[in-house]
């Protein structure tokens, strides 16, 4: 892609200017000499006129020795010249004009030969100058556009890649278990019961990536849900999440906090995806905070917006795992082990929900504590 810059000639271009200048310059010669002739006769033949012509001279005088005004030949010519001049100038503007947006359609045709990427690469001035930046502009938009596209095929297709991969292990499982069954190569009920009962299990975990799935696609999609906005009272609902997490956080053996707001504050948002949020990351705390014994909820109002911190003080998350834990289908480990790694769109599912209302999600992770901790505004903003 070229850098802009000026609008240079062509030499068939300057030709053309110098062509037409002269040519112009010319039938103005012979109409200037038609036109003094024309009145020469006229001012000769009428006396009364040159009279006048006369009486004019010896009365009108200019500058500081009263010099009389010249001929009126001479002051014809001079009328003509400038005259001519200003012809001249006025037709070359209108040739160099027409070459500007001759210039311009030659790379109008060159974008759509399907150099879509292609942007005009000089500047001009005027009106013209106005067509090439809303062209450059066009294009700016097409290139955009173009990259979106791209990468939307691309997550599509490592989506589809991703949940292949998913589903093709238990299903494998499920069909390999279930074969046995079925060419009775078993030696007992307990050996079916077993075998059907890994079948069930890896039918489970198709339906847990199933769900999840779907869950991410609702979340991919809020942007064109027109979404039901619910007043929500936040140390309320701290209190509620303490309360029903609580359970099965005792089962793993972990205590959770709460640190409310100083005084009751409450925001405007829809109360499902909200939901949705906090029970994806505090599930997330109790089933992977490796050593964890405490979950900390904790609220803080920053202007116009409200910030949420779902923490645990289990083992740290390395650094180069942080930087990719939002991503779709990473998994701390590496593996695609769904039994130890999830379907690893729990997170994912949070960063679209909290990005397509208006907010930012972040992870911090120290030896003492990991936190994932997101904004959201006090009003949300209502999907049209």
């Amino acid at each position: 892609m070229k850098n802009n810059t000026g609008f240079k000639l062509k030499r068939s271009e300057r030709q053309e200017l110098w062509v037409e200048g002269i040519l112009t310059m010319g039938l103005l010669i012979l109409v200037n000499f038609a036109v003094g002739n024309i009145l020469v006769n006229f001012i000769r033949n009428n006396q009364g006129v040159t009279d006048g012509i006369f009486i004019i001279k010896q009365s009108v005088t200019f500058g500081p020795f009263q010099q009389p005004l010249l001929s009126w030949e001479g002051l014809f010519w001079f009328l003509m010249l400038v005259l001519d001049g200003l012809i001249v100038w006025w037709r070359l503007v209108r040739i160099y004009k027409r070459i500007e947006i001759g210039r311009i359609i030659d790379e109008l045709h060159y974008i759509s030969d399907g150099h879509f990427d292609h942007k005009i690469p000089f500047h001009l001035t005027g009106d013209n100058e106005r067509v090439v930046n809303s062209v450059n502009c066009l294009v700016d938009n097409v290139i955009k556009s173009m990259d979106d596209e791209r990468r939307i095929e691309k997550s599509k297709d490592d989506l589809v890649t991703s949940v292949s991969h998913d589903l093709r292990t238990p299903l494998t499982s499920i069909i390999g278990y279930l074969g046995l069954v079925e060419d009775h190569q078993y030696h007992s009920e307990a050996d079916i019961l077993k075998y059907c009962k890994i079948a069930y299990e890896k039918s489970q975990q198709m339906k847990l990536l199933v769900d999840q799935l779907f869950e991410y696609t609702k979340a991919n999609n809020l942007k064109k849900r027109k979404l039901e906005m619910n007043q929500i009272d936040v140390n309320q609902l701290l209190t509620q999440l303490e309360i029903s997490f609580a359970l099965e956080a005792k089962k793993k053996g972990i205590k959770i906090d709460v640190k409310p707001l100083k005084k009751s504050v409450v925001m405007t948002a829809n109360a499902e995806i909200l939901g949705r949020v906090f029970n994806n990351l505090i599930t997330n705390a109790i089933s992977y905070g490796e050593g964890a014994t405490q979950i900390i909820l904790k609220a803080v109002v920053i202007k116009q917006q409200i910030q949420f911190t779902v923490a645990n003080n289990g083992k740290k998350i390395p650094q180069a795992i942080t930087d990719k834990i939002f991503e779709r289908f990473y998994r701390e480990e590496g593996s695609r082990n769904t039994n130890t790694g999830g379907s690893g769109l729990g997170l994912a599912i949070v960063k679209e929900i909290v990005q397509n209302q208006g907010g930012e999600i972040h992870v911090t992770s120290t030896d003492k504590l990991t936190s994932f901790i997101f904004t959201l505004p006090l009003v949300g903003k209502q999907n049209n």
